[in-house]
């Protein structure tokens, strides 16, 4: 099969698209045909080895969490599973960018009718990051909560969760996909220099929460604008240890309840994933120049 292999880290040319041995099936392993898989900012800090530390690679590396995908092998054990069913889920082998790809069948979930693939094959680490982190917040009716990143993967869907919760959400985010904001029901602050002065306009009272999807700055930020501790949610893992707030992720949101959840919620039009490319497989290295360099509205998506 073909997938996508780094044989070191480095920028976006390490990327290749090469033939690979599909590994075999354990008891509870499903093979699932890869129709949609998206790409996502950390899977490029990976390659790069600035998450050396926390993820390290062993090389060749695969890539890839998300997927989606029809189901055509099964485990001699796997019982929910038939060969044909279409199905959404998520990898922990880093191997999602790829013609086939094995995963446990606790990993998977079912398609909604309706859903399109590219869809589907973008939700999972946008979405399980984006329900964790919102969760960790709790935000309540007419509360107010700052969302960090707001148009991008994670950001897009938290904005939306936020506002079905019944709290205001000021994003924070490009102009130019401002528009997409504020028919979500956000308020839009430009990032960049004086963000802070245009928060606190912006804000009036002190936000109850704030989901930061960024780094950087912006945990400091939050604990400036008179934010607790423990109603801050951050990406930056350092940030969190140095001023000890949230940094719930996909880990924590790793189960196929909330993916089945949110996947329902996306099918039923109550919640919307923009994805604002779509590239086959062999295009890898253009998808990541998009996400690296585009700042894209949401998702870019790989199909095979």
């Amino acid at each position: 099969m073909r997938a996508v292999r780094f044989h070191h880290y480095g920028d976006i040319d390490v990327l290749r698209v090469e033939d690979v041995e599909q590994r075999a099936l354990r008891p509870h392993d499903v093979l699932v045909r890869m129709r949609a898989a998206g790409i996502n900012p950390g899977e490029a800090k990976i390659r790069t080895g600035a998450l050396h530390e926390r993820f390290p690679a062993s090389f060749p590396s695969g890539q890839g969490s998300d997927l989606a995908g029809t189901v055509v092998e099964t485990g001699c054990e796997v019982t929910r599973w038939r060969v044909g069913d279409e199905v959404l889920g998520w990898s922990w082998e880093r191997s999602s960018h790829a013609e086939l790809v094995v995963v446990p069948d606790g990993q998977l979930v079912a398609k909604p009718e309706g859903l399109a693939w590219e869809t589907a094959g973008a939700l999972y680490v946008s979405g399980s990051t984006a329900c964790a982190a919102v969760a960790a917040v709790a935000p309540a009716p007419g509360e107010t909560v700052v969302v960090t990143a707001a148009t991008g993967g994670v950001g897009s869907i938290a904005v939306q969760l936020v506002r079905r919760a019944g709290a205001h959400v000021i994003a924070v985010a490009s102009p130019r996909h401002g528009d997409w904001l504020r028919a979500r029901g956000a308020t839009v602050v430009p990032y960049g220099e004086g963000v802070e002065d245009r928060l606190r306009r912006a804000a009036g009272p002190a936000p109850s929460g704030f989901l930061d999807f960024h780094g950087g700055d912006y945990v400091r930020l939050g604990l400036a604008l008179g934010v607790a501790p423990a109603r801050i949610n951050t990406i930056d893992y350092g940030a969190a240890a140095a001023y000890g707030t949230r940094s719930d992720a996909s880990a924590e949101g790793s189960t196929p309840e909330t993916l089945a959840r949110l996947a329902g919620l996306v099918a039923e039009g109550a919640v919307r994933v923009p994805v604002s490319a779509v590239h086959p497989l062999e295009e890898v290295r253009q998808a990541f120049r998009e996400l690296e360099h585009a700042h894209p509205l949401g998702k870019i998506v790989l199909t095979s």
